[in-house]
């Protein structure tokens, strides 16, 4: 019952809470558990790390303890204990997240919810110098003998980074489309440039092609030829089709 204190001591007996509750934690989920692989460094992942974050949050149902929804004010005195484990083990996830260098200025913080607003007003920042080695980093990556699916997602996850960055008012007048299909020309000019050497002829290939693919459809046209080169055969299949 709400209200109910344990005998002789005047303290709120605590609630069980069930697991859809959000003060409910998982045993697995304890504070030393990295529920992201990425680390903020700063300024320039900033944006991909909250996002991974926030889904990392949502997925456990602990969003609420970052956003304000979940306070320690609008919980009951019978479950305001769970709400302080909670509050600490969220706190946890978000220090293990990020690199020593940015752990120091942030490790006084009290509650979850602090260290989420002063990261933000810290690094959600996109001056000129950010966007510059971002841009840098699109135009100079080669895949350079790494696999064809790490050199993809590398450049997939720039290509987002920037765009989050540089993101233009919505827009759906022909003008827009025209600067969406410009936007996904470069991208598949970037791709390509930055392939192996090996991948030549499948690239010339590509570049024959009328229309030409969006950069999935190339990425899944090479993707073939990586596998049939693991064959000893890459070049075999350069005239099939996408």
């Amino acid at each position: 019952m709400a209200g109910e204190t344990s005998e002789g001591s005047g303290v709120p007996k605590e609630i069980p809470v069930d697991f859809d509750d959000p003060l409910y934690v998982h045993h697995s989920n304890n504070t030393v558990t990295s529920i992201i692989i990425v680390k903020l460094t700063g300024n320039e992942n900033y944006r991909f790390w909250r996002s991974a974050m926030s889904r990392g949050l949502k997925a456990r149902n602990k969003l609420g303890f970052v956003d304000g929804y979940i306070t320690l004010e609008n919980t009951k005195k019978t479950k305001a204990s769970k709400w302080e484990r909670v509050n600490a083990v969220v706190y946890n996830w978000i220090l293990g997240s990020i690199f020593e260098t940015v752990y120091a200025s942030h490790v006084y913080s009290d509650k979850a919810k602090d260290i989420w607003d002063e990261l933000f007003e810290t690094y959600n920042k996109a001056d000129g110098s950010v966007i510059f080695n971002i841009h840098q980093q699109i135009n100079t990556l080669k895949q350079n003998g790494c696999s064809l699916s790490d050199y993809y997602n590398k450049l997939d996850s720039l290509w987002k980074e920037f765009d989050g960055l540089t993101s233009l008012t919505e827009c759906v007048c022909e003008a827009a489309t025209k600067l969406n299909d410009h936007s996904k020309l470069m991208n598949l000019m970037q791709f390509l440039s930055g392939l192996d050497d090996v991948y030549n002829q499948v690239k010339s290939h590509i570049l024959l092609m009328e229309p030409l693919p969006n950069v999935k459809s190339a990425f899944s046209i090479l993707s073939r030829e990586e596998s049939l080169q693991k064959n000893g055969s890459l070049g075999s299949t350069v005239s099939s089709k996408p």
